[in-house]
């Protein structure tokens, strides 16, 4: 399993987001992995099995989700920052999305 996993829910429509394209970065930009979300709205796999301790980012491109629907959007791109403190933990970062707003959390 990915150290980082997540999954998005559309929040204005109820349901899970489906076909987002997401990217793991490191601090840097760099590009550890890529995915997009299936029917459940998890991306199955995003991602190495381990990563240092550090600051990552995942950013999800929200606006080809929209766009597939013509509904208009905001957020044509959601990024999010995080710190993972702890090398043998796993972090779970799910996305509440809608057109006009979005809230994430760590889960488990």
């Amino acid at each position: 399993m990915s150290h980082v996993t997540t999954h998005v829910l559309d929040a204005a429509a109820g349901r899970p987001a489906v076909a987002v394209s997401v990217e793991l970065q490191d601090a840097r930009g760099t590009v550890l992995g890529t995915g997009t979300t299936n029917s459940d709205g998890r991306v199955p796999e995003l991602g190495p099995e381990t990563l240092p301790v550090g600051a990552y980012r995942l950013v999800f491109d929200t606006g080809t989700y929209f766009a597939r629907t013509s509904t208009p959007t905001f957020y044509p791109r959601v990024t999010l920052d995080f710190d993972l403190a702890d090398a043998a933990a796993h972090y779970h970062v799910p996305l509440l999305l809608s057109p006009f707003a979005y809230s994430t959390y760590r889960g488990s």
